[in-house]
C-alpha cells in the first residue's frame, strides 16, 4: 500500500506534519510528498501523474488545493473534500474549481462522494470513532488538509459509514489549453494530448508565445530551438505534450508559469 499527498501546504513543516500524522493512521506505509503552489492546475496534473504511477494499486492519494483568496471566497473555510476510486486506489481531494478537471477528461470517474466536515466529524464523534475534544479545532481548522483529510481518508479506506452526497465531475470546470508544470529543466507540461492538436514531427502549431514545430522526442529537437514533444506525464497511452527548448528553459524563453494559456 502506498499514501501520495499532493499539497499547496508544501513547507517542511506543513508536509512533515501531514506525513507524520498519516503514518499515525496508516502504519507500516511509504508516505510520498509532493509539493505544488496555489494554482488547481498543477494539482490536476500532478493528480494524473500519481494516478499514472500507482497504476490503479492499493493506495490513497490526497490532493489538496485550497485558497482562501480569490475564487476561494465563494466557500465557508475552503473547498469541501470528496472522494473517489480509481481501481484500488483512493482519492481524497479538495473540489474547487480546477482541481479534478484533467480526471474530468481522462473519464477517470463520472461522480464523487462530497463530505460537509462538521457532518463527518459529528457523525464519527456520536459513532465513538472520535473523541468529542478535537471537534472544534477540527471544524474550524485552517489546516483542514491536517486536521481533517488524513482522517477522512482513513475512514473511508475502512469502508466507514458516514454523510456524503453524490457530485458529478459535470460540475467540475474544464481547462483551458495550458501549462501545468515546469519542471527543473524548465520543460512546460501542457494540459494538450497530442490528438487534440494533430501534433506530428514537422508540424508547426501556432500558440500564444509564437508557432512551435512539432518533433517526436525531445532528442529530435535541434540545440536552442523551441519544440512541441510528447511528455512522459499523463496516464496510460494518453500523454500530454510539452514545450521545451533544447538545452535551455523554455519556461525562461517564452516567460511561462503554470495557469497560462497556450493555445
Amino acid at each position: 500500500m502506498f499514501v501520495t499527498v499532493i499539497n499547496d501546504c508544501n513547507d517542511q513543516s506543513a508536509m512533515g506534519r501531514q506525513a507524520t500524522r498519516l503514518a499515525i493512521l496508516f502504519p507500516q506505509t511509504s508516505i510520498v510528498t509532493v509539493g505544488i503552489g496555489w494554482s488547481e492546475v498543477e494539482g490536476a496534473g500532478n493528480l494524473i501523474d500519481i494516478l499514472d504511477a500507482s497504476n490503479g494499486e492499493d493506495g490513497i492519494i490526497l490532493a489538496n488545493v485550497a485558497p482562501r483568496h480569490g475564487r476561494g471566497k465563494k466557500w465557508p473555510n475552503g473547498t469541501p473534500f470528496g472522494y473517489f476510486y480509481h481501481g484500488k486506489t483512493l482519492i481524497v481531494s479538495t473540489i474547487a474549481e480546477q482541481m479534478l478537471s484533467l480526471v474530468k477528461k481522462f473519464g477517470i470517474a463520472e461522480s464523487l462522494k462530497l463530505t460537509d466536515v462538521a457532518a463527518v466529524i459529528d457523525y464519527m464523534i456520536e459513532k465513538g470513532k472520535l473523541d468529542k475534544e478535537p471537534r472544534d479545532r477540527i471544524v474550524h481548522s485552517q489546516f483542514r488538509s491536517y486536521d481533517y483529510m488524513p482522517r477522512l481518508a482513513k475512514w473511508a479506506y475502512d469502508k466507514e459509514d458516514f454523510p456524503t452526497e453524490e457530485y458529478s465531475f459535470s460540475k467540475v470546470d474544464d481547462l483551458a489549453p495550458s501549462v501545468w508544470w515546469v519542471d527543473n529543466f524548465g520543460n512546460c507540461k501542457t494540459t494538450i494530448l497530442p490528438e487534440e492538436v494533430g501534433h506530428k514531427h514537422g508540424k508547426v502549431l501556432k500558440t500564444k508565445v509564437g508557432e512551435i514545430e512539432c518533433f517526436d522526442r525531445l532528442k529530435d529537437v535541434p540545440n536552442d530551438k523551441p519544440g512541441l514533444i510528447v511528455g512522459s506525464s499523463g496516464l496510460k497511452d494518453k500523454r500530454f505534450l510539452e514545450i521545451v527548448v533544447q538545452g535551455k528553459s523554455a519556461a525562461t524563453h517564452f516567460n511561462l508559469n503554470p495557469g497560462d494559456i497556450i493555445l
